[in-house]
């Protein structure tokens, strides 16, 4: 199958790549001509022009934008609108906010374009990993582009089935679902993103907890002295706090066991602070998760080793680096 990618970063060019790997043909467009000769080189049709762009694709016309959620996407949604005909699929598969995926849909639907909304998760990783994807839309457009999603999704790997999964959709297992109508997969990876800050907080918070148990004024732990590169290490294996997360943290431990490449000021990608607004606007309960984005706003001001620990854990599964 056919697809066209505009955005060639860490993800979109991994994802054009772990396509090619599974048969499939890309086309390919970014800003930086850098970026698309890379890939020509590696079997995508590079062009140098979003016009040139829509041209190489075959109907019905199949484009993924994978660009930094705001202007840039908007723009290149809305141009890629005026381009493509009825019956073409457009997916955003960045961090935009479910509500411009809904707005985007409407617009895009009186001329028969198709809008698909990808929330993606893998980060650096997916190229043999797989994307854990999160889909809203239309399901006829969903449906269509399934041999896309199969192929960029992890499948079923050597995770053990969930019992009473029998005669259910098979998708969910392979790593990736159907969420809903436009929008619905946007909104997923925002909560999923927003429920990823509180679990790196609690992880960060209670290794800084076990750093510092040493200079305690509690004469009982005097003697404390934790080796966390040990620690996280037997956490991983049979601990039920164990997660991908944490091997991850392991592994930063173990290259660095002060974290000293990290300043500890921690950014974040606006889908927390939507995933809170969203729990205003529902009069949902979410303590946990606000505080954790609190902490990060914090952490630019004053940094603690538990900030270290989230931005090893952000540069180790994102590759995002700190802003200094």
């Amino acid at each position: 199958m056919q697809l066209g990618m505009i955005g060639l970063g860490r993800m979109g060019g991994n994802i054009v790549r772990r396509l090619m790997r599974g048969g499939h043909a890309c086309v390919v467009y970014d800003q930086n001509p850098a970026a698309v000769a890379g890939l020509t080189g590696e079997g995508a049709a590079g062009v140098d022009s979003i016009e040139a762009f829509v041209e190489k694709l075959v109907a019905p016309k199949v484009a993924w934008v994978m660009l930094p959620a705001g202007e840039i996407t908007e723009a290149t949604v809305a141009r890629l609108g005026l381009l493509l005909g009825r019956g073409d699929i457009i997916i955003d598969g960045g961090n935009s906010n479910y509500k411009d995926d809904v707005r985007r849909s409407k617009a895009l639907a009186e001329k028969g374009v198709q809008y698909v909304d990808a929330g993606t998760s893998g980060g650096v990783w997916g190229l043999e990993r797989g994307y854990c994807m999160m889909i809203g839309g239309p399901r006829a457009a969903v449906d269509h582009l399934d041999p896309i999603l199969a192929t960029l999704a992890p499948g079923m790997g050597s995770i053990s089935r969930t019992p009473g999964r029998d005669n259910t959709d098979p998708r969910p297992e392979k790593g990736y679902m159907h969420c809903g109508p436009t929008g619905s997969g946007h909104f997923a990876k925002m909560v999923h993103n927003g429920i990823e800050y509180g679990v790196m907080q609690a992880y960060g918070e209670g290794l800084d907890i076990l750093k510092n148990v040493g200079n305690s004024s509690a004469p009982e732990n005097a003697g404390f002295e934790f080796n966390l590169t040990d620690l996280t290490e037997i956490w991983r294996r049979g601990s039920v706090i164990s997660s991908w997360l944490l091997d991850l943290t392991a592994s930063a431990l173990a290259r660095s066991p002060a974290l000293s490449e990290f300043s500890g000021a921690v950014e974040d990608s606006g889908e927390g602070r939507w995933t809170i607004n969203a729990a205003v606007d529902e009069t949902v309960s979410a303590e946990v998760l606000t505080a954790a984005l609190y902490s990060r706003f914090r952490s630019r001001k004053e940094h603690t080793f538990t900030e270290k620990v989230l931005s090893a854990m952000r540069f180790a599964f994102g590759g995002h680096v700190e802003k200094l």
